[in-house]
């Protein structure tokens, strides 16, 4: 399991302060209110960086670094990513996962057949649907929904899976 959980991106710098602008990758945008600290992954090197302030701004988040005061100290981090440690993430509700423990889990039907990989979450505004891609390349779309989804252990690496009518046509 990944020990670093993605939660943003940096896509520019805001004002001449230090500031920066983070696209959320995250459910919960309003969990940056809580962060002390990020990780910073500067492409060298992963550094801890304190959350100073926050603020909202349409679907960004207006981050301010401790230590990071100008434009110039900032500059260099845009398109660099933002990490949480697991211990750090936000507490899953039952049937919820992180995205990058589902990434690669092998899913299986319900009479225990390989079906393929899982390789992308697509979020969508009704539910999750993943996408899987079966030893011949093909990709099966389901919906991460209760009816579909039977079954999922994250230590094992396997999602079980109901096939629905229609749903491989």
């Amino acid at each position: 399991m990944e020990q670093l959980l993605k939660v943003g991106a940096i896509t520019s710098t805001h004002g001449i302060r230090g500031e920066v602008k983070v696209f959320p990758m995250t459910d919960d945008a309003a969990r940056f209110k809580k962060c002390k600290e990020l990780i910073l992954d500067t492409g060298k090197e992963k550094k801890i960086v304190q959350v100073e302030g926050v603020k909202f701004f349409k679907r960004l988040v207006i981050l301010k670094f401790k230590g990071y005061d100008s434009i110039n100290d900032i500059e260099a981090y845009k398109g660099k990513a933002l990490y949480v440690t697991r211990e750090n993430a936000v507490a899953l509700e039952k049937d919820e996962y992180f995205i990058a423990d589902l990434i690669g889990i092998s899913v299986f039907d319900e009479h225990e057949r390989e079906i393929g990989t899982l390789r992308d979450v697509i979020e969508t505004g009704a539910n999750d649907v993943y996408s899987v891609v079966t030893q011949e390349g093909k990709e099966i779309l389901f919906p991460a929904i209760k009816d579909c989804i039977l079954n999922v252990d994250i230590e094992k690496r396997q999602m079980h899976v109901h096939i629905m009518p229609g749903l491989l046509d």
